[in-house]
């Protein structure tokens, strides 16, 4: 049987390993992640589970036999909530342990790592996976000029064996939201369709830096104004492409030489955009791009457009988004519904390896990725049974 007070108590104590204020302070490799992952370990290891960490610092509690594999992850935001990864990591690990109390099916926990960014984003499993090889992520430098090697370091002589995918007969990821459809439907839970793509560009605009206040506005070459001008066009162009699940952002940017009395000279910029269709990824970017050629052209400014990078949608598994959707009937009868991811999660890429599937239980408010992130606790438990229920663990 599932143990709800159990679930709730080891939720609250991984909450205390980088504990600021309401939220959470605990990046990728940081003391208080691997303090966080230590007790994870020994969490898994009372649960009646083989514990491996890999070369990435992804931790594995591993059942005999093939299993299905549950999880999430348990790094942060460099200021972020409680509850985001940490709900999905904390809920397969009490899974797995009702499984093993009940004689039930075989069950095996992951935790992976750095999947909020400090190297990338969905670093851990995107090594796991293959997506990435472990030599191209070492060399990526964090915002503190720290390459992923150096910081692996810190993981010690916790590293065993690689883990192989080959024994998890698929993987089921329980997240909070990060969004407020079902906090504002008054729902419990989220089955997931399918898991957003996303496309990513870092473009700079070079003019003509100069005097604020003796260049004519009709002679300027000025990088920001470019900027303005592609976001404003941007906006209107993708009306008749996009859906009202299609985001796209211009998320950062900075101006040189970014002072007041001159003339921006050069801007650079990310622009991101991310949606469940890859055709449709594909439309936006040549609007992007066209626009972004388009206000160049007409501005006197060069243009420089970085690589492209980016993960393909996923669609979850049928087989195991049925048992996620009947488990949520049974669960929270008329207050569940089927939904996209907007947020990436390890799931895109443990998808290259098995089949996926995601459920979300509801964000107060819809917020994320800061100090008020929370969710109640009566949806913390309908989340975890509905997982529970899914794997093959009655409540």
């Amino acid at each position: 049987m599932l143990n709800t007070s159990r679930f709730l108590s080891d939720l609250h104590h991984l909450r205390s390993y980088g504990a600021q204020g309401k939220g959470v302070i605990r990046p990728a490799y940081s003391a208080p992640d691997i303090a966080a992952r230590d007790w994870l370990a020994g969490r898994m290891a009372e649960a009646g589970l083989a514990v491996r960490f890999d070369a990435m610092g992804n931790l594995f509690g591993l059942a005999a036999g093939p299993s299905l594999l549950l999880g999430s992850h348990s790094d942060t935001q460099p200021t972020g909530g409680w509850l985001d990864g940490a709900l999905g990591v904390i809920a397969a690990i009490e899974v797995a342990r009702a499984s093993r109390e009940v004689g039930g099916p075989a069950i095996s926990v992951v935790s992976f790592q750095d999947e909020e960014g400090r190297f990338g984003g969905t670093t851990g499993s995107a090594v796991w996976s293959g997506l990435l090889p472990l030599a191209e992520a070492d060399v990526v430098m964090d915002t503190d000029g720290v390459v992923l090697a150096e910081a692996r370091r810190a993981l010690g002589n916790r590293v065993g064996s690689d883990v192989d995918p080959a024994q998890f007969t698929g993987f089921i990821e329980l997240h909070i939201e990060q969004g407020p459809a079902l906090d504002t439907a008054g729902e419990q839970i989220g089955v997931v369709t399918d898991i957003v793509g996303y496309r990513e560009l870092m473009v700079t605009l070079s003019g003509q830096q100069n005097h604020a206040g003796t260049t004519p506005m009709a002679l300027r070459r000025d990088a920001f104004q470019g900027l303005s001008a592609f976001n404003v066009r941007l906006n209107d162009r993708l009306r008749n492409v996009v859906t009202p699940q299609s985001v796209w952002t211009i998320g950062h940017v900075a101006v040189t030489p970014n002072a007041s009395s001159i003339v921006p000279g050069l801007v650079r910029f990310s622009m991101q955009w991310r949606d469940c269709d890859g055709d449709r990824l594909a439309r936006i970017q040549a609007v992007i791009e066209a626009t972004l050629a388009e206000v160049a052209s007409e501005m006197g400014l060069g243009l420089d457009i970085g690589p492209l990078l980016g993960l393909e949608p996923v669609a979850m598994d049928p087989v195991l988004r049925a048992r996620l959707q009947s488990a949520a009937e049974v669960v929270a009868p008329g207050r569940w519904r089927q939904m996209p991811s907007g947020a990436l999660h390890d799931a895109t890429n443990v998808a290259r390896l098995m089949p996926v599937a995601m459920l979300f239980v509801p964000s107060i408010g819809g917020i994320s990725h800061a100090f008020e992130e929370d969710t109640a606790e009566a949806d913390l438990v309908a989340g975890l049974r509905v997982l529970g229920r899914a794997a093959g663990v009655q409540p």
